[in-house]
């Protein structure tokens, strides 16, 4: 499975440079630019560090589970507006 275009877009959407995501794990931008490019093997450790750099867990779990991520989080949202109606609910009864 190539997981670069992912690693991509979990620094993205985080904000982050390449820069500043190699410095956080401790290794060669030209590194990071090498997995986004799936140039270099992605090591399991590195996929659970860049996950917690990026505060992308949602997207590791979907891509361990093979999910698509918008879904997910379609369901996410959908789960916590009704949980939201039931406690407003709750609150006036």
């Amino acid at each position: 499975m190539e997981f670069g275009a992912v690693l991509k877009r979990m620094r993205k959407q985080a904000g982050m440079s390449q820069e500043c995501m190699a410095e956080r794990l401790h290794i060669s931008r030209s590194n990071v630019s090498r997995l986004e490019g799936n140039k270099l093997e992605l090591k399991a450790a590195d996929l659970i560090k860049w996950a917690k750099e990026t505060n992308s867990q949602d997207l590791l779990v979907a891509l361990v589970l093979n999910v698509d991520v918008a879904n997910i989080t379609h369901m996410l949202s959908s789960l916590l507006q009704t949980a939201g109606a039931i406690i407003k609910l709750g609150g006036i009864l």
